[in-house]
């Protein structure tokens, strides 16, 4: 079985190299900027996205989804270093953050993923592609005072989304610009013509010439005050001296604080919010997903888990699967999940051997990946089709994505799914019965009522408003023959009912499976249950 699945794997390595390369780029300034807004060493973003691609990649089971730090836990991260006294304490949390995960796959926690409505995955997928749009923009005009990787409104360098693109527009390098445009150009001109006319501008990804470019214009123009790019508008990788410092790159844990309420406390966060922003991601990247696989939940629980203990373990950030560098994979055609693990191969490769290259690519220009990234998972027609489904699809799914973009990626799921839990309850509301009023020509209102499937307290009000409105001298025939559950709570109601109904001169025929009964003395009785204790 084993050899098999290698063996797919490896059948698709021309779809997923070339889709490493672009999620590799697409991961590097992320990795580099999550940690900076974490208050965490630079490196230790790096170890992440590292485990995430290799570790959590061959674990998983999930073909297309690609782990490493994630934006959401940012916040999380920067508190809890500083109240737990350091880096290498915070740690300690990461790794029983991970064990904590472990143990959610044991108890099948990742059932919850099945619970998320389409409308709020659609709209998260379109929040994260608007923010990405949003935030690369003082990037791609040369402007990095926040770091890459901070996705919240409210920005660490003190400005919000918003703000931040009007400063930026204020503060233009025109170097940044230029080859951004330029980056641009080729990727819509790569992606929208070339990849159409040879197979060999699939092999080679757009994403790779406009770095490749990018690179040979910083190199070209160093040294010029006007069209140059200056070292705070290129990629900033941790370089080494020699090998032998390699070691000095690592932190570790200090378990002697493992005995610290604190520390179990920020465990437990950490595993609660990785694994609910997890279990989101793998939602939506099995709806992008263009062969619809699905990927077992409990098993990525898993996968995360020992990511994270491992990344914990080594000295790095706690790591999510994370739906930008997802969609970025499934974008660039890659097919399984080797191109995940190549990712992290070449995060790995590329930090130890060439990281004075990588140190020469020009943010702008990974902007403008990111761009195009963004713009896949928010295309306006998406606006369109979900409105002409209907206000009960549309509202959740503008209220997540309003929600993502001016708070934060949880937060705007909540508010998704509180509104669409409201819509559910508004339909079960209206679905609880279906009435059909028939004059039979003497005077008297035939009415029936059949009850829906399953009937609860939620629908109490609907039910008890039409048995009110019922005229003096009907004739009132109640179907529960296709009723499974008929909550104690409705019962209650026909049976308040029967009174009033006597004094109203209305005639009840009961129709069950159980047979035909006119005016029943007992609904309780009826459905054998036993009448509330009064005190």
């Amino acid at each position: 079985m084993k050899a098999k699945l290698f063996l797919y794997m490896f059948k698709y390595l021309k779809n997923d190299l070339p889709a490493s390369v672009v999620v590799f780029f697409v991961a590097l300034p992320l990795c580099l900027g999550i940690a900076l807004a974490s208050g965490a060493p630079l490196f230790s973003g790096l170890i992440a996205g590292i485990v995430g691609g290799v570790v959590v990649g061959a674990l998983s089971g999930s073909q297309l989804g690609v782990s490493g730090p994630a934006a959401g836990l940012a916040a999380i991260v920067l508190t809890a270093i500083g109240s737990l006294g350091g880096f290498e304490n915070f740690l300690v949390a990461v790794v029983l953050g991970g064990i904590i995960q472990i143990l959610f796959a044991v108890l099948k926690g990742g059932i919850i993923a099945y619970y998320f409505p389409s409308s709020v995955i659609k709209g998260m997928l379109t929040g994260i592609g608007i923010i990405i749009i949003l935030k690369q923009i003082p990037h791609f005009f040369g402007y990095d005072a926040d770091p890459e990787g901070d996705q919240a409104f409210f920005q660490v360098d003190g400005e919000n989304t918003f703000s931040e693109i009007l400063v930026a527009l204020n503060n233009i390098s025109p170097g940044a610009t230029l080859i951004a445009v330029a980056a641009l150009s080729i990727l819509i001109l790569w992606d929208k013509v070339l990849t159409k006319k040879s197979k060999i501008f699939q092999l080679i990804q757009g994403p790779l010439v406009a770095v490749v470019l990018g690179i040979l214009y910083f190199v070209f123009t160093q040294g010029d005050a006007t069209w140059g790019i200056s070292g705070e508008h290129l990629v900033q990788v941790p370089v080494l001296d020699s090998f032998a410092n390699f070691g000095s790159l690592f932190q570790f844990p200090n378990f002697s604080v493992i005995g610290n309420t604190e520390i179990w406390i920020t465990a437990f966060t950490i595993a609660l919010v990785a694994s609910l922003e997890t279990l989101l991601c793998v939602e939506a990247t099995d709806k992008l997903d263009p062969y619809k696989r699905t990927t077992p939940a409990n098993r990525e629980l898993f996968a995360q888990g020992v990511g994270n203990s491992i990344s914990g373990l080594l000295g790095g950030l706690p790591v999510t699967q994370v739906i930008v560098r997802s969609s970025a994979n499934i974008q660039s055609g890659g097919r399984t999940k080797l191109s995940a693990i190549i990712h992290g191969l070449l995060l790995f490769i590329s930090v130890m051997l060439i990281p004075k290259l990588l140190n020469m690519i020009p943010l702008s220009v990974l902007a403008a990946v990111l761009f195009i990234v963004g713009f896949k998972l928010a295309k306006p027609s998406l606006f369109k089709t979900m409105y002409q489904l209907g206000w009960k699809q549309f509202v959740p799914f503008i209220v997540t994505v309003v929600g993502l973009v001016l708070t934060d990626l949880l937060i705007g799921i909540a508010l998704g799914l509180a509104v669409g839990i409201v819509v559910i309850l508004i339909k079960s509301y209206q679905n609880s019965h279906f009435l059909h009023i028939e004059d039979k020509g003497n005077g008297q209102n035939m009415i029936k009522m059949t009850l829906a499937e399953e009937v609860t307290f939620i629908n109490k009000g609907a039910i008890l408003k039409e048995l009110d409105r019922l005229p003096e001298n009907s004739y009132l025939e109640l179907d529960v023959r296709k009723t499974r559950y008929l909550d104690n709570d409705i019962i209650e109601i026909l049976e308040d009912f029967s009174g009033k109904a006597k004094s109203k001169n209305i005639n009840i025929k009961l129709i069950s499976e159980r047979g035909v009964v006119e005016n029943p003395e007992s609904y309780i009785k009826f459905f054998n249950l036993r009448p509330k204790q009064t005190a």
